[in-house]
C-alpha cells in the first residue's frame, strides 16, 4: 500500500476528565512519506502522543486524521491495516517462535476468523523476516532471544502488518550499533510514513524529515531539524547547553552538550 499523510488538529490528553493534561493542543501535518521524530526530555508527552497516534488513548480534544479519514471513525481492524507500532514493551510471551511472532502481522487482513496463512501472507512474512536479517531466527523461541532481536523481531511484525503509517518508540534501544545503523537505513527506506520517537538528538537529525519538539506536553517546535534542534530551542528544552558543530571528517553538523553552569550555595 502507498504511505499515508497524517493531520493531527488541536490534540489533547488528560488520564481522566478534570486530571491533569498530559499533551496540550498539538498541532502537525506530517506528508506521505515523510519521517517525523518526536523528541523532547523524558515527561514531554513523546509517548502519550504516540498512543494516540496509534488508536490506545482516545484524544480529549483534537482529530488524528490518516489521509481524510479521523482513525476514531473506523473500526479497530481497520485501523490496524493501516497504522502499525512497535513499542518499548517486550513482549511477554515467550512461547511462540520468531516466525509465528512476525506472522501476527497478519491478522488484522484475515478474514472473518480464519486462522490459517495464504501464500501471499508467507511472502509477506518471509519478505519481513529478510529484511531484519531474522532468517535464521524462524524457529527459535522469542524467550531465547536478546532484548535487541526481540526488538527486531517486533519491527519484522510491524512490517508484516503492511502498514501505511508506521509508528516506532525509540525503535534502537537494546540494539548494539550496528543494529542500531541498521534499523535507521530501515526507516529511511521503508516507503512509508513514519513516526518515530528518539532520545539521541542527533540520529533524529540524521534520519528524520521533520521534527516534533515537545517540553512538559507542549510543543516547542515543529518542522525540519535544522530548524527545531537549534541551540537555543536544546538547550531551553533539556535544561543543558547545546552547541552545534561541525564534525571534521564528515563536516556534518552535530550537537554536543553539557549542563548548565549552577551557581552554587553553602
Amino acid at each position: 500500500m502507498s504511505p499515508a499523510s497524517l493531520c493531527v488538529t488541536d490534540l489533547s490528553w488528560a488520564p481522566k476528565v478534570g486530571g491533569d493534561v498530559l499533551l496540550q493542543r498539538t498541532s502537525f501535518e506530517v506528508k506521505a512519506g515523510r519521517v517525523l521524530g518526536v523528541v523532547g526530555p523524558n515527561g514531554a508527552g513523546k509517548t502519550t502522543l504516540l498512543r494516540m497516534l496509534y488508536r490506545f488513548h482516545k484524544p480529549v480534544t483534537g482529530h488524528i486524521r490518516l489521509d481524510r479519514d479521523d482513525i476514531w471513525d473506523l473500526s479497530a481492524r481497520q485501523t490496524a491495516q493501516r497504522i502499525a507500532a512497535v513499542l518499548q514493551e517486550q513482549p511477554s510471551d515467550f512461547a511462540l517462535t520468531v516466525g509465528e511472532i512476525v506472522a501476527l502481522g497478519r491478522t488484522p487482513h484475515r478474514r472473518g476468523f480464519a486462522a490459517t496463512t495464504g501464500n501471499r501472507d508467507l511472502e509477506i512474512v518471509k519478505a519481513a523476516l529478510a529484511q531484519l536479517h531474522l532468517q535464521d531466527f524462524v524457529h527459535r523461541h522469542l524467550g531465547t532471544l536478546s532484548g535487541g532481536e526481540r526488538q527486531r523481531v517486533m519491527v519484522a511484525r510491524a512490517l508484516a502488518q503492511e502498514p501505511r503509517l508506521l509508528i516506532l518508540d525509540e525503535p534502537t534501544n537494546h540494539l548494539d550499533i550496528r543494529h542500531q545503523l541498521e534499523v535507521l537505513h530501515l526507516i529511511r527506506t521503508l516507503p512509508l510514513t513514519i513516526v518515530t520517537s528518539l532520545h539521541d538528538l542527533n540520529l533524529a537529525a540524521s534520519v528524520c524529515d521533520d521534527v516534533l519538539l515537545l517540553q512538559d506536553g507542549r510543543t516547542l517546535g515543529f518542522g525540519t531539524p535544522e530548524h527545531v534542534l537549534s541551540d537555543t530551542a536544546v538547550s531551553q528544552a533539556f535544561d543543558v547547553h547545546a552547541q552545534r558543530e561541525t564534525l571534521s571528517l564528515s563536516k556534518s553538523d552535530h550537537l554536543t552538550f553539557h549542563l548548565q553552569n549552577k551557581e552554587h550555595h553553602p
